[in-house]
């Protein structure tokens, strides 16, 4: 089933690493926006869920996602990086690969 894009830089389509994946649709340049995580604050963790740190040290604030990146994998190597709720490619990401980000797990 098709999920609604409103993204043209992006798709969305089975996964080798889990479920569903967001995909380059066309070349990202290195350091280019490639979207903004949507979804209204939630205060319990959830699937598609991203927590962001307030501010160093601070405490985080859970954004349940709604839009097309909801369905980013994690990656240890990852190609692109959330800077607050805004999503950049780390270099070039060709069309066809997905887009992964680190969830950040084994961050101490």
């Amino acid at each position: 089933m098709a999920t609604h894009n409103s993204n043209d830089l992006v798709s969305i389509a089975s996964s080798p690493i889990h479920g569903q994946g967001l995909f380059a649709a066309q070349e990202i340049a290195a350091g280019q926006l490639i979207g903004v995580y949507e979804g209204p604050v939630v205060e319990d963790n959830g699937m598609y869920v991203l927590w962001i740190e307030d501010e160093p040290g601070g405490g985080w604030t859970g954004y349940d996602g709604r839009n097309e990146l909801r369905f980013m994998n994690h990656s240890d190597e990852p190609n692109a990086e959330m800077d607050g709720l805004r999503c950049y490619s780390i270099g070039i990401i060709r069309t066809g690969t997905e887009i992964t980000i680190d969830y950040g797990w084994n961050d101490s």
